[in-house]
């Protein structure tokens, strides 16, 4: 079976699940003809994720959050006005996803929560079955953790998911630990590469750090100040970031990088990041706690920490106060074995949605030959008459 993918350029977190979902399905046989990744305006596509497909990787402009001067906060209301102004580019993107598509002809597109993907499906109908994947889609399960008292921000998050997945087929729900499907969701496991599970988990003397906004620079360093004894390893998404930074004895920067970050994941005391929901999975995995701290104005990142927190992966924090994980972290024990048996159960899981694409695609086109009969019948009676 040939699937499309698009993918959202936020983040690291989309990108790696892609890479992890294009390794299944070559192993059972299928085939990625084609990725198309919303292009963000304050990063560069990651080399690592380059690499890792063998068909060329098609840029789209795409919506992207706007953050304030700090570089540390989403702010909400710049973000709408400025995607509504560059609406023009996204029809062309659009139209240029259609076109790929057309090209392509693959029997499933999978949407790795771009917002663009939810108006191909709506406004160009494509004859292909519409997946949808991500975390934010497990917000329409009755256990879904919703931060409190932010009712608009809730309510664009909401919006913002009910829009990617328009005319959704199969709506996949990622969740760190097993939870039961809903009427409205499938549910299944966290998609991690092939990498992370290779990976032995040891206990190193460091503590690693990982941050989506450059803004948080600063912060980090004054944070290490106060504890000279510890020792952070951090990676941030700066563009044209040195190779290595030192700003302390105790700290140093690195660009992000799909390797050295899991190897040091595998070797570090426990990870200090934002709220993304696939770092939360890796660390979990590796059986590292985790400290994290939400995205200022990005109301997902503050239901995943809420989440990551009740299933005991780790503690929530304001910032990174590098003490105060330090304190805390003995009392945090990850889930890591129930984890490690819920991610097994992918390649099961994989099977069962392409039989079922499968036999959708037999029933539709069993429909559609009985509509072709039954107009060649009423053309022959009207004829006769």
């Amino acid at each position: 079976m040939k699937f499309l993918f698009l993918v959202q350029g936020e983040g690291r977190g989309h990108m790696t699940q892609a890479i992890a979902f294009s390794k299944m399905l070559e192993e059972s046989g299928h085939q990625v003809s084609a990725v198309i990744l919303g292009r963000s305006k304050r990063r560069a596509v990651p080399e690592f994720f380059r690499k890792q497909f063998s068909v060329p990787i098609e840029e789209v402009e795409s919506p992207n959050f706007e953050v304030d001067k700090n570089e540390k906060g989403i702010l909400i209301g710049k973000t709408i006005l400025s995607n509504l102004c560059q609406l023009p580019k996204f029809w062309e993107s659009l139209r240029k996803i259609d076109s790929t598509v057309k090209r392509e002809n693959p029997a499933v597109i999978l949407n790795f929560y771009d917002l663009l993907g939810g108006f191909y499906a709506l406004l160009f109908r494509p004859k292909a079955a519409y997946w949808v994947i991500g975390h934010q889609y497990l917000s329409a399960h009755p256990s879904f953790i919703f931060a409190p008292s932010r009712h608009f921000q809730r309510q664009l998050f909401l919006l913002n998911t009910w829009m990617t997945a328009f005319g959704a087929d199969q709506r996949l729900a990622l969740s760190s630990l097993k939870t039961r499907s809903s009427s409205t969701v499938a549910v299944v496991p966290p998609l991690l590469r092939p990498e992370v599970k290779s990976l032995k988990s040891t206990s190193g003397d460091f503590y690693l750090a990982y941050m989506v906004n450059s803004g948080y620079r600063e912060e980090v360093i004054n944070f290490a100040k106060i504890q000279p004894k510890l020792i952070i390893k951090a990676y941030w998404d700066k563009k044209d970031a040195a190779e290595v930074e030192n700003p302390l004895p105790n700290l140093s920067f690195h660009p992000i990088h799909d390797q050295n970050f899991l190897q040091d994941m595998a070797a570090c005391k426990g990870l200090i990041c934002t709220a993304g929901f696939e770092s939360i999975c890796e660390a979990m995995y590796l059986g590292k706690p985790v400290m994290l701290i939400p995205l200022q104005g990005q109301y997902e990142q503050s239901c995943n920490a809420l989440d990551a927190v009740a299933s005991g992966a780790g503690i929530k924090s304001k910032n990174f106060d590098f003490g105060y994980f330090h304190r805390e972290i003995s009392e945090i024990t990850p889930p890591q074995q129930e984890i490690h048996t819920w991610v097994a159960e992918w390649p099961m899981i994989l099977t069962k949605l392409i039989v079922q694409t499968n036999q959708s695609t037999h029933f539709e086109g069993l429909k559609s030959q009985i509509r072709g009969i039954r107009q060649k019948l009423s053309q022959k009676i009207i004829w006769k008459i």
